[in-house]
C-alpha cells in the first residue's frame, strides 16, 4: 500500500494475551496513535481539537487481523485516504510486520469533523480539507 507512514512501535509483552501474541486492545491502541499522527498530518493539530468549534468523531472502525504479531515484533503503520467529503474522511491503516515486510492488520475508519457546541457535524476547517484532498490525490496516484 502507498500511503504515508504515520506510526513506528515494537510488541511489548505486557502487550499479549494468554495465548502470547499481541491482544486485540494494543492493535486498537496502535491504531489509534497512527490515526491521530494522520490527523495531524493533514492539519488537524493538537490547538485546532482545544477550539470548541472542531471536533472529531469515529463513526466506524473496521479492523482485520492477518498475522500474529509476538513480543518483540516491530511494526510500522501506513496510512492513506480512501474517500474524503466536506465533512468525512474514510482512511485505513496497515500494520506491517517490519521484518517481514507482511500486512498484520488493517484498520479502516470514517471520521465525521463537528462542531463541539453545536453537537452537529460541520465541514472540515479549509487547511484541513486541502491538505487531505492532497494527500487522497496522492494515494490514488494523481
Amino acid at each position: 500500500m502507498s500511503g504515508q507512514t504515520t506510526y513506528f512501535g515494537a510488541v511489548y509483552p505486557r502487550e499479549t494475551d494468554h495465548m502470547g501474541h499481541m491482544n486485540v486492545a494494543f492493535y486498537v491502541q496502535k491504531f489509534d496513535a497512527a490515526t491521530w499522527n494522520f490527523f495531524f498530518n493533514i492539519g488537524v493539530t493538537p490547538s485546532m481539537l482545544k477550539e470548541p468549534s472542531v471536533g472529531l468523531a469515529a463513526v466506524e472502525q473496521v479492523l482485520n487481523y492477518k498475522k500474529e504479531l509476538m513480543p518483540g515484533d516491530l511494526v510500522e503503520i501506513r496510512t492513506r485516504i480512501l474517500d474524503l467529503s466536506e465533512k468525512k474522511v474514510r482512511f485505513r491503516h496497515e500494520m506491517i510486520h517490519r521484518e517481514s515486510g507482511m500486512v498484520a492488520a488493517t484498520c479502516e475508519f470514517l471520521s465525521v469533523c463537528y462542531d463541539r457546541n453545536a453537537h452537529k457535524s460541520r465541514a472540515f476547517p479549509k487547511e484541513v480539507l486541502e491538505k487531505a484532498r492532497a494527500a487522497l490525490d496522492a494515494a490514488q496516484g494523481v
